[in-house]
């Protein structure tokens, strides 16, 4: 299959995975936002155009290092990207068009991506599906809660965004301080539930995740153990150092606590009903008495589990397409859910040079991640 065939393909699968949906979840939704004009969208699509263009000339002048999953990742405005990422971040940065109703499931990869996303969608449209017939159950999580920087890059049109149902929900990685100030970020911006997990966990998670798609892809040879390790420790990794991407969500939960809630994912482990509640609240959601009566917050909880959302056929049987080359098995997503895996891949002397790394990043903070 030539390369143009291939890139028709895969645009033809992303195209259905939006087109799902579109179709599928959209119209469940209440509150549909109204289209802009057609000259005003027409205006947005040159502009978005223009992006593309300032991409294509400011990636070969960026400091770049050795990849993870691709061949290189870029420095771009002190964080390490891959090339789409770069792409993304800048239409994000200079096009993309936040409500001050929109939620963010911010995290740094392998921290709960996608149990975040079950649990916010899940939360926010209780009253939009019977349990029975939940689109979790036909459609992984990616498919119900979109990946900002995918749909952007891919859909060819921010103007289509303006279409979802309000308030907008956005999965990103995209660090806090690369996020622009004056539409998201302000005191009259967006609202993010940021979910990280502990460092050691990640390392191990994003090193298996990435080689499995390595070999799926056959792209790149595999990353050893040691490399993954070494690219970590220095920073060198998707969406940028994991200590400093932790650091700035955390600083701006405490500066600005009625905007973003800052979840770690062994709290959410150990008390998933406390912290649905507490998610629930903070969305402006909260359950009722009556609904903690009925059980609702364990529905939910048990919904959004990693033992249910692993054992459903989408889930052990389907496929995510984020953009017109990269395809994730479902099942990939869900590897284990467990806290403390690390001890079953790291040495002691990787476990104590990332224990101090940790300790003198966070030094100050206030933020703590544990043993």
């Amino acid at each position: 299959m030539s390369k143009e065939d291939l890139e028709d393909e895969g645009a033809t699968s992303f195209q259905k995975t939006y087109e799902k949906y579109r179709r599928d979840i959209i119209p469940a939704l209440p509150s549909h936002n109204l289209p802009e004009n057609k000259e005003e969208t027409n205006e947005e699509d040159e502009a978005y155009q223009k992006t593309y263009e300032k991409y294509r000339d400011i990636l070969p002048t960026l400091p770049k290092e050795k990849g993870w999953l691709t061949e290189y990742l870029f420095q771009y405005q002190g964080f390490w990207l891959s090339p789409g990422a770069v792409k993304a971040t800048m239409l994000v940065q200079h096009y993309f068009r936040a409500q001050p109703t929109d939620i963010f499931a911010a995290t740094p990869p392998k921290s709960g991506t996608t149990w975040l996303r079950a649990l916010i969608f899940a939360t926010m449209n209780r009253t939009q599906f019977e349990l029975s017939t939940h689109p979790l159950l036909t459609t992984n999580p990616h498919g119900c809660f979109p990946y900002l920087e995918t749909f952007i890059c891919e859909d060819g049109s921010i103007s289509n965004l303006d279409t979802f149902p309000c308030p907008r929900l956005f999965s990103t990685h995209i660090p806090y301080s690369l996020l622009p100030a004056e539409s998201m970020t302000g005191v009259s911006g967006c609202t993010f539930v940021y979910l990280c997990r502990n460092p050691k966990d990640v390392l191990v998670s994003k090193w298996i995740f990435i080689n499995i798609n390595k070999s799926r892809h056959k792209q790149l040879p595999a990353l050893s153990l040691e490399e993954a390790f070494e690219l970590f420790c220095q920073g060198t990794s998707h969406y940028g150092s994991f200590w400093e991407h932790v650091l700035g969500y955390w600083k701006a939960s405490l500066e600005n606590p009625k905007k973003i809630l800052f979840l770690k994912y062994e709290d959410l482990k150990n008390e998933p009903l406390v912290y649905v509640k507490r998610l629930a609240e903070f969305l402006g959601k909260p359950f009722t008495p009556e609904e903690e009566r009925n059980g609702d917050v364990e529905e939910i909880v048990r919904l959004c589990s990693f033992e249910n959302l692993s054992s459903l056929e989408i889930n052990k049987h389907g496929e995510h397409r984020f953009n017109s080359e990269y395809v994730v098995n479902n099942r990939d997503f869900f590897r284990k859910g467990q806290v403390g895996d690390w001890k079953n891949y790291l040495t002691d002397e990787m476990v104590k040079r990332i224990d101090q790394i940790t300790e003198e990043k966070l030094y100050g903070s206030g933020l703590r991640f544990g043993a």
